[in-house]
C-alpha cells in the first residue's frame, strides 16, 4: 500500500504540489477572495494553515498556473496574470526590544529594495514600504499584492510591557497605513494573525479592511472539515485504523473527539486542527500535538495577570463584540482564548445575540487543564505521572490509593489559593479528574443540595465532599444527610463516598476518609 505523504512543517504551496504531499484543496476560497474584493483580514489560531494559505495566494497571483492543475481554481480562473507580490512574515522571531522589530522590518525591506533597484534608504519603515510599493508597480507595470503573516506577533510578545507595546503599535500602524495611501497601486491585500487587536488601533489608517474571520463563507478556509477528511484523506484514516486495531468508523470517531470541533462562526462548517490531524495520521497515534508544541508566552501572562475565574470558562456566554476584537488592556481573557484556539463557538442564541463557548476537543481541553493545573500548583513533577497513577486507581476501584496520590501531590506543591478557598481547591481536584477522561461533574445538583465532585466510571461512582478547615467526618456526614448517593444505589455500581478536608493554613489535604458502606 502506498503511504500518504503529509506536509508536516511544510508551509510552501509550491513545495507541497511538486513534492507529492497531501494537499486539501482550498483554492476555491482563494479565487473568491481575489475575485470578490481587495483588502481582507483573517484571524486563526497558530498552526492552523495561515502561512500555507498566504503561500497559495502568492503562487496564484504570481501566475503559476501549473501548480494548480487538478484543483478547484483551475476551472475558475481564465487569465492567470502575474503580479508583483510583497509578502511579509513577522513570525519566527521574538520581539522583546524596539530593535527586534526594527531589525526584522529592515531585513524584509532591504530584500525588496534590492529586487526593485531602490538605492535610497528612507528614514522610517512606513516611508520605505511606501517607496517599495511604488517601485514594484512601476518596474512591473502591474499593481501590487501585499500579504502579511502574523501581523500581531510583536504586540503579543509585548503584552506585559505597555511602553514597548505602544512602540510596536505605532510602528506597525505606520507601515499598515501605507496600504491605504498607495491604494491605486495595489491589486490585493491580506493580513493574517492570531488576534484581532481592535483598541490598539493598529489598523486605524486601514478602515477598508474586510474581516472574514467569522464569516460563514470562509469558516473552513483554514483547517480540515470532516467532509474533506473522508473524501481526501480516507486512505490515511484506513492506515491509522489498521495500526490501532480499529475499524475506519471507530478511528474517525476518535479523531473527531481529539482534533475536531473548531467553529469560527455560528453557522459555518466545523473544522479539525490541521496540524494535529496530519501529525496523528502520519504517526498513526492519538497524541496531543498542538498544545505540546509549546505554551504561548501570552497565555502564561494572561493566567498570571487576570482575575478571571478560569474554572468558569466552559459554557461561558458572550456577545459577538467580545469575540471580534481583543481589548488593549487584555483584562478579559475570553477574546484572546477564543481567537487563539483554546475556546470555540459551540452554540448561538440568535434571539439575545449570545455565543456559547467551550473547549473544541479533548486535545485542547486536556492540554489547557494540564497547563492550568501545572501553573496553579507551581509543579515541578510531571502531571502525566500523577494522572496515570490516578487513572489506574480509579479504574480499579481503589479510592484509598487515589486519595494518597492526591494527598502527596498537594503536599509537595505550593497550591495558589485565591479568594474562594473551597471553590479553588474543588476546581483543582475536578481538573485532575477531568484529565482522566472520566465522567466528572462539579456542583452536581441533587434534590437536596449540590455534590462538590461526582466522578463516574462503568463500575464505580465516586462522591467527594470537600470541606475547608473542617473535618473529613463533617464532609461524610453531609453526603449522608443530603442523600447524595441515593440516585446511584440501584444501578449496580459500587459507590465510594469520600470526605476531604483542605487546610488554608498548610495549603494541603489535612485529612480524608472513605466510606464504602451505604447507610
Amino acid at each position: 500500500m502506498l503511504m500518504l505523504k503529509y506536509p508536516i512543517g511544510v508551509q510552501t504551496f509550491e513545495e507541497i504540489r511538486t513534492g507529492g504531499y497531501v494537499y486539501v484543496d482550498k483554492t476555491e476560497h482563494v479565487y473568491r477572495l481575489a475575485d470578490g474584493g481587495k483588502y481582507y483580514f483573517l484571524s486563526r489560531p497558530r498552526r492552523f494553515g495561515k502561512s500555507l494559505l498566504l503561500s497559495t495566494i502568492q503562487a496564484y497571483f504570481e501566475g503559476k498556473k501549473d501548480l494548480f492543475e487538478g484543483l478547484a481554481i483551475a476551472g475558475l480562473e481564465k487569465e492567470w496574470a502575474a503580479y508583483p507580490v510583497l509578502r511579509m512574515d513577522l513570525g519566527g522571531a521574538t520581539y522583546k526590544t524596539k530593535t527586534d522589530l526594527d531589525t526584522r522590518l529592515a531585513q524584509v525591506f532591504a530584500e525588496w529594495e534590492e529586487l526593485y533597484g531602490i538605492t535610497t534608504v528612507y528614514p522610517t519603515p512606513a516611508a520605505r514600504f511606501s517607496e517599495i510599493i511604488k517601485a514594484a508597480a512601476c518596474r512591473t507595470g502591474r499593481s501590487v499584492v501585499i500579504l502579511v503573516d502574523e501581523y500581531d506577533k510583536p504586540i503579543i510578545d509585548s503584552l506585559e510591557n505597555e511602553e514597548l507595546r505602544e512602540y510596536f503599535r505605532s510602528t506597525l500602524q505606520g507601515v499598515y497605513s501605507v496600504i491605504k495611501t498607495q491604494d491605486d497601486k495595489i491589486r490585493f491585500g491580506l493580513l493574517t494573525g492570531v488576534t484581532k487587536i481592535g483598541k490598539l488601533s493598529v489598523f486605524s489608517g486601514l478602515n477598508n479592511l474586510k474581516d472574514i474571520s467569522m464569516l460563514p463563507a470562509y469558516s473552513d478556509i483554514c483547517g480540515i472539515t470532516e467532509r474533506e477528511l473522508v473524501s481526501q484523506l480516507s486512505a490515511g484514516v484506513s492506515e491509522m485504523a489498521a495500526a490501532n486495531n480499529l475499524t475506519d468508523g471507530e478511528c474517525l470517531e476518535r479523531l473527531k473527539d481529539m482534533y475536531d470541533g473548531y467553529h469560527f462562526c455560528a453557522s459555518g462548517e466545523g473544522v479539525y486542527n490541521p496540524f494535529s490531524l496530519l501529525n496523528a495520521l502520519q504517526d498513526k497515534d492519538f497524541n496531543d500535538y498542538w498544545f505540546e508544541t509549546g505554551t504561548p508566552s501570552f497565555l502564561v501572562s494572561l493566567i498570571k495577570n487576570t482575575s478571571y475565574d478560569i474554572s468558569s470558562l466552559q459554557g461561558e456566554e458572550v456577545d459577538s463584540s467580545l469575540l471580534v476584537s481583543v481589548n488593549a488592556a487584555f483584562a478579559n481573557p475570553i477574546p484572546l482564548l477564543y481567537q487563539s484556539g483554546y475556546l470555540t463557538i459551540t452554540g448561538y442564541d440568535r434571539e439575545v445575540g449570545l455565543y456559547r463557548l467551550d473547549f473544541p476537543n479533548r486535545e485542547v481541553k486536556n492540554g489547557f487543564l494540564s497547563f492550568v493545573l501545572q501553573y496553579s500548583t507551581s509543579s515541578t513533577v510531571s502531571g502525566k505521572t500523577l494522572i496515570a497513577r490516578l487513572h489506574r486507581a480509579v479504574r480499579d476501584g481503589r479510592p484509598e490509593d487515589m486519595m494518597k496520590e492526591l494527598e502527596a501531590f498537594f503536599a509537595r506543591k505550593n497550591y495558589q489559593i485565591q479568594a474562594d478557598e473551597e471553590k479553588d481547591f474543588q476546581y483543582a481536584v475536578s481538573t485532575i479528574f477531568e484529565l482522566l477522561s472520566e465522567d466528572v461533574q462539579t456542583e452536581r445538583q441533587t434534590s437536596n443540595g449540590r455534590i462538590d465532585v461526582l466522578m463516574q466510571t462503568d463500575r464505580f461512582v465516586y462522591i467527594l465532599e470537600i470541606k475547608v478547615n473542617e473535618s473529613a467526618d463533617a464532609a461524610l456526614r453531609q453526603i449522608e444527610e443530603k442523600g447524595y448517593a441515593r440516585p446511584f444505589v440501584n444501578d449496580g455500581r459500587r459507590i465510594f463516598c469520600i470526605g476531604v478536608c483542605f487546610s488554608t493554613l498548610t495549603r494541603r489535604i489535612e485529612e480524608w476518609k472513605v466510606d464504602k458502606e451505604l447507610k
